[in-house]
């Protein structure tokens, strides 16, 4: 009897699907490289929060996110009923995609923006339909509203062709990896279309704007939020959203029961108790952020496009930006660059310390 072939198990449809690649670098790393590619806050947590999971001693208990709802709910505004908290933003975009997606339904996506969302829908059996960007990254509203609004005698399918079987649009304010904002009317606009809205604002701490307020009133509107990048806590993994009570129930229905681990749930706590100091790194960052801007366009060969995040998107002008990127991490530092689509002539540079900053552009120009 021939040996057993585990690939006859395994989905067809999933073989050979790409994984979404990361750099290959260990937490031994960390000291020795300056790692500008991944957008986390350079300036790391708080104290107290450091100390926080210093003195925690029950790391063999399990711990639940409801401990770190009203605390969450006092920071966002809104009631803890709206509130789902996940092993980081990813966990939840998986979850929200799992509660309204089955096989051949349909989602909206606008690239370039955050890959999960098309990456999630396609291991479900959901079609992506994307309405790419206009040439300055901002989302073309028109085309997503052709592709959305009901036609005028659907057929009976939920799934078929063209704009039936739309379940969900993703949007993302500022986006990533362009920084770029979104129009508070281009959103409100879309919220009138008869699907359910996505709307990442993991970067709302750095643009200064959020949509929070309007998830009472906006039954279709899920707003995705975390700790990652305004906490300094990407390691520890900490999302959350907001969503009409009626969604978030689903959510918490279909979610692992310790599906957030205790020391993220420490972290998190503790960071809640240290806003203030924490909005001080952010001030410090978006100032960075913009002093690395004049540097980096004052090379010549790149051209930065105006952020509210905490990362600069970069056009290189004439040199190959993947030849860039290697020349760098070849000298310790590590930064984003894409390889096809609206992205292929760009980098992704994340604003570190100025001590960081200042070796990058030091070695940019010796790269000259």
């Amino acid at each position: 009897m021939p040996p057993l072939d585990p690939e006859e198990f395994l989905r067809q449809d999933l073989l050979g699907f790409p994984p979404y690649t990361m750099a290959p670098v260990t937490t031994d790393d960390f000291a020795r490289i300056i790692k500008l590619d991944a957008n986390e806050n350079a300036f790391g947590p708080s104290p107290r929060t450091v100390a926080a999971l210093a003195d925690f001693r029950h790391w063999h208990r399990y711990a639940t996110q409801d401990e770190l709802l009203p605390a969450l709910a006092r920071y966002v505004g809104v009631d803890a009923s709206q509130l789902v908290v996940g092993n980081g933003g990813d966990e939840l975009i998986d979850w929200i995609e799992c509660a309204f997606l089955a096989p051949g339904d349909t989602i909206v996506n606008c690239p370039p923006t955050f890959e999960m969302y098309s990456h999630y829908a396609h291991i479900i059996g959901a079609r992506v339909m994307d309405v790419p960007r206009r040439a300055d990254f901002s989302i073309d509203v028109d085309a997503v509203e052709r592709v959305i609004s009901p036609l005028p005698n659907p057929p009976p399918s939920k799934t078929g062709e063209g704009r039936v079987g739309v379940k969900l649009l993703f949007l993302t304010n500022p986006n990533n990896p362009t920084g770029t904002p979104m129009p508070r009317a281009d959103i409100e606009r879309l919220l009138a279309l008869p699907v359910m809205i996505l709307l990442d604002e993991a970067y709302a701490e750095f643009g200064g704007e959020t949509m929070v307020a309007r998830v009472p009133t906006q039954p279709n509107l899920i707003i995705l939020r975390t700790f990652s990048k305004w906490a300094g806590l990407a390691g520890l993994r900490v999302g959350y959203c907001v969503a009409h009570p009626r969604i978030a129930d689903q959510l918490r229905r279909i979610k692992s029961p310790y599906n957030v681990n205790a020391a993220a749930i420490v972290a998190a706590r503790a960071s809640l108790d240290d806003v203030d100091y924490l909005r001080a790194n952010i001030e410090r960052i978006i100032a960075e952020r913009e002093r690395l801007t004049i540097a980096l366009a004052s090379l010549g060969f790149l051209q930065p496009v105006p952020s509210k995040t905490n990362f600069i998107l970069c056009r290189v002008v004439g040199r190959d930006s993947l030849v860039l990127r290697d020349a760098l991490a070849s000298r310790g530092i590590l930064i984003r660059a894409y390889k096809s689509g609206m992205l292929r002539e760009y980098i992704r540079i994340t604003v570190g310390t100025p001590e960081e900053d200042e070796r990058l552009i030091q070695d940019l120009k010796e790269l000259t």
